[in-house]
């Protein structure tokens, strides 16, 4: 279904009034709860905070050492003002979360794999049969209603803890009886009932969730995005479905295409891949290949993912794609699947894998979002959107193929990242690294300043770079290269030594709640460098574009000097070094880079120096909702 202009302005509407009712009621919280307010900036002392009862204080307590943490990742010397900072960060982040949660579950309702529990408010028919055996040991409705939900949460925490656990930092507020009745409301809202069913919806809520004024006001204020905030703000425009589509069928579409010599049903199904019929002719015309791809080898990553819109598609393509992969082995036999572009990822053939088609037809959308789909957004709330997106997809798939709730596999963690700072509180990084060896203590300090921009830069900075002589440096080595064998073996090694300390250090009482925040962050850096480690063999993007931020201007100048002049040629270019030879990029972006001479060593050096265009279409004005810039979608084949 279309999100048509009029769909847009009435979910754009609930956005906002969501966005306005969670937020005022989380200030109201902080303010009259817990001491903690956002407009001054002013934090009271735990101590004078008589009138808690003692989930309450321990609450206050826990915000307090969020606050710590945010205010140590803010840049700038005013600490006020970093403390103001991080106070409107917990209540932008709490209201997201919490809408994020109800709409989550509104979206299963629609999925047919959860009993209405958001539909019908506290007359949903879940929460009845949950208060008729639970009777009143959780006290008046509202109270009851509450319980309910978070037994739900931690219900769904187990598949998806990113969104739904309630000790993450991001969910420890919500809304009182009189809100979440009004969110409620406006969930449940007639001109919005039909989106709930469509994937496409939560990507929207993203998109809405930050005002056009707030965008407008930045833009307004500098040219440049001043910090990672800003650069995720001002560049937050959706990818139209069709735009979407020709992306996809034209680089994942195309290399199925290709490896099948054309016998796929993906041709019929891609209505956008762009084959001349003499080609399609000569294709089929070819003896079948010896090998086919396996499926769980092909990797596709969107660097600036968002709401994993092109990711959902994809979606699609790959169960296609696992599908005719079985068919092939069973007609060809063991072997056939090639897996050599993944040799330690000791993959069994299918067939030895599962017992039958339908056994692994089950298994094949958990299998996507493990294997295959890979993000990376420097807004930790775009990496929690797009997670629940592709875990919804999935549910979704289960539904249509009336895969039972029971019988449904448990999803990872899948492979999308948040680009976001590494922990910067001194005392506690002197502490953790007391617990490590010397070479491992001097990898994890050294690690944090490579990150050091990793807000900025997401995917752009590159690590992977660095990181082979910064091992050889500690550990020795004479491996020659990007990560030689034998440094990516010793690097993985220290990693997993890193890890294991993190979670210790995460687990130890004495260290509390700001020590487990430190050392998520510090996981999540890891995750990142193991991202920039891979090798992809389809990109997909809407990348930032525009002046670079003011932050990483001299560094993303010297790392990329023949694209420093806009982000956009920055990101095309990274893509291209990030495919496997042959990989596919696919890419929407202002159409300007492609005949103004300020491009020029650019479209030399990448465009056709490292890529060779296949496809491109002139889009013009209006493509990307309110972005004012003429388009062009288009797919680079990395030849070098």
């Amino acid at each position: 279904m279309a999100f048509d202009q009029s769909t847009r302005g009435r979910l754009q509407k609930f956005v906002t009034n969501c966005r306005v009712s969670l937020s005022e009621e989380l200030t109201r919280q902080l303010q009259s709860l817990y001491g903690l307010d956002p407009s001054t900036g002013h934090v009271a002392e735990l101590g004078e905070l008589t009138h808690l009862d003692n989930r309450q204080r321990q609450t206050a307590h826990l915000l307090r050492e969020m606050l710590a943490h945010y205010v140590a990742a803010t840049p700038g010397k005013d600490e006020g003002g970093r403390t103001k900072q991080g106070l409107d960060r917990i209540v932008r982040e709490q209201a997201f979360t919490v809408l994020n949660r109800l709409s989550a579950l509104r979206m299963a309702e629609a999925r047919g794999f959860l009993m209405e529990s958001i539909g019908q408010g506290q007359n949903s028919k879940g929460f009845q049969l949950y208060r008729s055996l639970a009777g009143t040991s959780h006290g008046e409705t509202g109270d009851a209603y509450t319980s309910y939900l978070f037994s739900l949460f931690d219900e769904f925490a187990l598949d998806m803890a990113v969104l739904f656990d309630r000790h993450s930092p991001q969910g420890r507020l919500f809304p009182r009886e009189g809100t979440l009745l009004e969110v409620l409301e406006q969930i449940n809202h007639p001109d919005i009932e039909h989106l709930w069913a469509q994937d496409e919806t939560i990507g929207w809520i993203y998109q809405y969730f930050n005002s056009q004024e707030e965008r407008k006001k930045m833009r307004k204020e500098s040219q440049a995005p001043r910090n990672s905030r800003e650069l995720a703000v001002r560049n937050q425009f959706f990818t139209p479905r069709y735009v979407v589509e020709f992306l996809v069928d034209n680089t994942l579409g195309r290399i199925w295409f290709d490896a099948t010599n054309g016998n796929t049903s993906l041709y019929d199904r891609c209505q956008y891949l762009l084959v001349k019929p003499e080609e399609l002719e000569a294709k089929r015309a070819e003896p079948p290949p010896r090998t086919l791809r396996d499926p769980r080898t092909l990797k596709l990553l969107d660097p600036a993912c968002g709401s994993m819109h092109f990711g959902l598609y994809a979606f699609d393509l790959f169960l296609e794609i696992y599908r005719e992969a079985w068919g092939w082995e069973q007609q060809q036999g063991p072997g056939s699947l090639d897996v050599s572009t993944q040799p330690d990822a000791d993959l069994k053939p299918l067939g030895q894998t599962y017992d039958d088609e339908f056994a692994y037809l089950r298994d094949v959308p958990r299998l996507i979002i493990e294997h295959n789909i890979y993000g990376v957004d420097i807004d930790p709330r775009a990496a929690q959107i797009a997670t629940l997106a592709l875990w919804l997809r999935a549910q979704r798939a289960w539904h249509d193929a009336d895969v039972k709730a029971q019988q449904r596999p448990i999803i990872g963690q899948g492979h999308v990242v948040a680009a976001i700072a590494p922990p910067a509180e001194k005392e506690l990084r002197e502490r953790f690294v007391e617990q490590l060896d010397s070479k491992d203590a001097e990898l994890f300090e050294k690690t944090l300043q490579l990150l050091r921009n990793l807000p900025e830069l997401g995917v752009l900075l590159q690590v992977e770079q660095e990181l082979p002589t910064l091992i050889k440096k500690i550990y020795g080595g004479s491996g020659d290269g990007l990560f030689a064998a034998e440094e990516n073996e010793v690097w993985k090694q220290a990693e997993q030594r890193l890890c294991r300390a993190l979670r210790d250090f995460n687990r130890q009482v004495s260290t509390g709640y700001q020590s487990e925040l430190f050392a998520l962050d510090a996981l999540q850096g890891l995750r990142m460098i193991d991202l920039t480690g891979e090798t992809f063999d389809v990109v997909l993007m809407n990348p930032p574009f525009g002046a670079l931020p003011n932050l990483t201007k001299a560094q993303l100048g010297k790392a990329y000097p023949n694209s420093k002049n806009d982000l956009l040629a920055i990101f095309v270019e990274r893509g291209l070094t990030l495919l496997r030879h042959s990989g596919r990029l696919g890419a929407i972006t202002a159409r300007t880079c492609f005949f103004l001479s300020s491009y020029q060593k650019w479209r030399k050096r990448s465009v056709l120096g490292i890529g060779k265009p296949e496809v491109m279409v002139d889009l013009g004005h209006g493509v990307m909702d309110d972005a004012m810039v003429e388009a062009a979608a288009y797919v680079l084949e990395k030849s070098r």
